[in-house]
């Protein structure tokens, strides 16, 4: 799946500092992957993860060359206009709501960091009531959507029953003030309302930026769930080594990007994991769902693959980088002809749920 990202705020609250961010590691990025696609509004950036440069490793000692890294991407949509009134079509009103009905997750920043000369739009720095102006237009732009849908006449279905049912109930709670998936949370519900694209089904991320020093300090948030970030300071990364990246994000108490962490917990709200191919063609991470079985997970490969699925080789990730288990792994030994000589590789079928991390390659029929 191509996972989408939609980055919302307010005027002013660092979010076009974040994408821009975000742009510069899109063109290092499609600098060596040019299959990357690059729009004004989307930034097209690699999920961070460490063990496909370990497998190219693997493939380099075992079979004296080194594969090109495809990690799975990430689009982040910078979603623009929102001011009070968004919902009546105030700012770009109805084209920024239209934006966010297309990602799979919101990302919205709220302001904390201090800076006279950067006006808040709504006066004094409050992101408490910045995320309630947005919740606040993701809902009635949601009673919207609800209003204009019209009660069935004369003999109904019984899933006609339910759908009007459920659509009822939405109204009341939106009138409330109460988000979509406040309201409905059962997930065989939510899939009979799918057609609707309701806004505050969504999953929402908040990213609170925060100056240098206060990153520094860490600020006690209390939004949940939440990521703390400099945009400032994201954006002066990405023009350092990656060297010199390890270096800063150490000194001020951090393993990894802003950026990074904020895909990383959209991952795991979103229930996503990667298995890994390897070969001497590509090393090779790709994104599924968990609970995925092993033909759909073909399938993101090349929708053929499902249809033609009959096995699948499955290493795990620690057993294919060393095999014989040893605390100083030896030259050569790892990757597939070592993972099936130590009998770490196995057959699974149809019914298999692919796992993080596994290693895997699909046999597929002619």
């Amino acid at each position: 799946m191509n996972l989408r990202i939609g980055i919302v705020g307010l005027p002013n609250a660092g979010k076009s500092t974040m994408f821009n961010a975000l742009l510069k590691k899109q063109v290092a990025f499609a600098a060596s992957y040019p299959f990357a696609t690059i729009e004004p509004n989307i930034g097209v950036v690699p999920v961070p993860d460490e063990r496909l440069t370990s497998l190219a490793d693997i493939v380099e000692k075992t079979e004296g060359k080194r594969p090109p890294l495809v990690p799975a991407t990430v689009e982040f949509v910078d979603i623009a206009g929102l001011v009070k009134g968004a919902s009546t079509g105030q700012g770009l009103g109805n084209k920024f709501l239209s934006h966010i009905r297309e990602v799979h997750l919101i990302c919205h920043v709220l302001r904390i960091f201090p800076d006279p000369a950067v006006v808040h739009i709504e006066g004094e720095i409050d992101p408490k009531r910045d995320r309630e102006i947005v919740d606040t237009e993701l809902i009635l732009a949601d009673l919207q959507t609800v209003g204009k849908q019209a009660e069935p006449k004369g003999k109904i279905t019984r899933d006609q029953a339910v759908r009007w049912e459920l659509i009822t109930r939405l109204k009341v709670g939106l009138n409330q003030g109460k988000q979509a998936k406040d309201i409905i949370s059962d997930s065989d519900e939510k899939i009979v309302l799918t057609d609707l694209h309701l806004l505050t089904f969504k999953p929402v991320l908040y990213v609170v930026n925060v100056s240098e020093n206060q990153l520094t300090e860490k600020e006690n948030i209390s939004l949940s769930p939440s990521i703390q970030i400099c945009a400032k300071t994201e954006e002066e990364l990405t023009s350092l080594s990656s060297e010199d990246q390890r270096d800063y994000l150490r000194e001020i108490g951090l393993r990894e990007s802003g950026l990074d962490r904020i895909i990383r917990k959209a991952y795991e709200m979103l229930g996503l994991i990667s298995f890994l191919t390897c070969g001497v063609k590509e090393a090779r991470a790709c994104t599924i769902g968990k609970g995925t079985k092993a033909p759909e997970s073909a399938g993101v490969i090349h929708t053929d693959f499902e249809k033609k699925f009959i096995k699948a080789e499955v290493v795990k990730y620690d057993d294919f980088i060393n095999p014989g288990g040893l605390a100083t792994p030896k030259p050569g030994e790892g990757g597939w002809k070592g993972s099936r000589e130590k009998g770490k590789a196995r057959l699974e079928g149809k019914d298999y749920i692919v796992q993080d991390g596994d290693v895997i390659e699909f046999k597929i029929g002619t």
